[in-house]
């Protein structure tokens, strides 16, 4: 953390006014050794939202409704605090000490690398551990980003492991933002308005703003706590947040990319059930249809796909609206077999593996997506790569009726990606996309089943049919021997990736 200016250290001891709320403040940029006011700077509370005056000075009303907040020009930067997070709020009781000190940004390569990680998931320490190992880690020193988010489940309702999990995730050394899950509730709360204390102690407000030159970032807690029974949650916004957007989004600049995080889902679950109030999505798609690029970021399902709003589901946008549902840092929540480093297999039920998730955006706002998997599966296997996973028999009989195929788990694949394969240099030919189940998780599946013992602390996941899975028939009137498979996909954002896997064809005499 950096050592401020004297000056700036006695006008940080100057009480606040507001004595027992963070009811107002001033927001003030420091630079070249002094301290100036910093005007039309948005501070908020997650309902109200108000600009600093040309003294720096902003008020808000009370009560508050929850963390106050400043929302981070693209022009600016903010410091960090001593536990690494951004320092960009206040707690809502904090009486004192309500001012926001930014730092003019520094200039950049004009690229935003975003580092997007969903459910971590963690039920104790152990788990945090696989965390560190499997996903930080791999990243540290490696990494070009400048933000990175949680997409919510941050713990397996255990606050008391916010402090391991951060010290993991700020040790790669950018800004990092966090919405709340399902798992962040306080369940010994009584009503959804206390539901998330442990969070905002941790983690500051549950919905806000950050802006950056590329694009414009605004989290929201989409988790509505039922504490009286049912499911005990529910995917929807309050009317307090609606009152934010309504006073944020028409000052917004619709020249950049907006960017809503949320943690479930707007689509809802593939067994129809409304997991997103319907109302409430139709009331946001009112407020976001205005800007020309939006993306959604959510998370929950433990699966990694790929959802385009349209008519059906309330979106009336000139452009198909993106969602990418990213999958899980804790895959499978950390369930699967063990490797020779102690971290758990957690591939998820649609056969991808855990991982992050990467968002590069440009100067003008367009962006690319790419996944990739988790430390501890990056091995040297030509047929698992950080684009797809292939799956094939190792041997059939030359000559029998060509029904077996080669698979290919696309993980970032859509609808309309091209997936093709050819045998030994053979020319391309067209997969066909199925809604099956990847047939690697099948065969874990039938491991653990088979087992009389178990292989892990908790089994794979049952694979469920993927949406992003393509196959091939295999060839079986070539030569005796072995035969080389290579599949390409071209993906949206990242090109041509390919990888290879192998069968063998042998004579087999019918049985007399």
């Amino acid at each position: 953390m950096r050592i401020w200016p004297a000056c700036l250290s006695l006008l940080l001891a100057i009480p606040s006014i507001a004595a027992a709320q963070c009811l107002e403040g001033r927001v003030l940029a420091s630079g070249g050794g002094d301290v100036r006011p910093l005007p039309d700077v948005a501070v908020s509370d997650g309902r109200q939202v108000v600009r600093s005056d040309d003294d720096g000075r902003w008020s808000l009303q009370g009560p508050l409704a929850g963390p106050v907040f400043v929302v981070k020009p693209a022009s600016h930067q903010v410091p960090a605090r001593t536990d690494g997070l951004p320092d960009f709020w206040r707690h809502a009781d904090a009486g004192r000490g309500c001012d926001f000190v930014l730092e003019p940004a520094t200039a950049g390569s004009g690229t935003l690398e975003v580092l997007v990680f969903s459910d971590p998931q963690t039920a104790d320490m152990r788990e945090v551990e696989y965390f560190r190992k499997a996903i930080v880690e791999p990243l540290a020193g490696r990494h070009t980003a400048g933000l990175g988010v949680t997409l919510g489940d941050v713990t397996n309702d255990d606050p008391s492991l916010y402090g391991a999990l951060n010290q993991a995730t700020t040790s790669l050394g950018v800004p990092w933002l966090h919405v709340p899950g399902n798992h962040d509730l306080d369940f010994d709360a009584a009503h959804d308005r206390d539901s998330l204390e442990s969070f905002h102690r941790a983690f500051g407000p549950d919905t806000f703003a950050w802006e950056e030159p590329n694009a414009v970032f605004i989290g929201l807690d989409n988790v509505i706590y039922r504490p009286e029974g049912g499911a005990g949650y529910t995917g929807g916004l309050r009317e307090g947040q609606f009152e934010f957007l309504e006073a944020l989004l028409p000052a917004l600049s619709r020249d950049r990319l907006l960017v809503v995080m949320v943690h479930v889902p707007l689509f809802n679950a593939p067994t129809g059930r409304e997991t997103f109030r319907r109302a409430d999505r139709e009331r946001l798609f009112r407020l976001l249809e205005p800007f020309p690029r939006v993306l959604v970021l959510s998370g929950h399902r433990h699966q990694l796909q790929h959802v385009f709003h349209g008519p059906e589901s309330g979106w009336r946008g000139q452009a198909p609206l993106h969602e990418f549902n990213v999958g899980a840092a804790s895959g499978a929540f950390w369930s699967g077999v063990a490797g020779a480093d102690g971290l758990p297999d957690a591939t998820m039920s649609d056969g991808t593996p855990n991982g992050h998730a990467r968002l590069v955006i440009d100067r003008e706002g367009d962006y690319r997506l790419s996944w990739h998997r988790a430390g501890h599966h990056a091995r040297d296997d030509a047929a698992f790569t950080d684009a797809m996973a292939l799956h094939a028999p190792r041997v059939l009989r030359r000559g029998a009726y060509p029904a077996w195929g080669v698979y290919a788990n696309v993980y970032m694949g859509l609808d309309d990606t091209r997936v093709e394969f050819r045998v030994d240099d053979g020319e391309w030919q067209p997969m066909r996309k199925v809604a099956a189940p990847d047939p690697r998780l099948v065969v874990e599946n039938v491991r653990d089943d088979l087992a009389t013992e178990l292989r892990g602390f908790d089994r794979s996941p049952e694979a469920v049919p993927s949406t992003h899975l393509w196959r091939g028939a295999l060839p079986t009137d070539l030569d005796a021997g072995e035969h080389q498979v290579e599949v390409r996909a071209f993906d949206r954002w990242q090109g041509e990736q390919r990888a290879r896997t192998s069968y063998r064809l042998i004579e087999a005499a019918r049985p007399r």
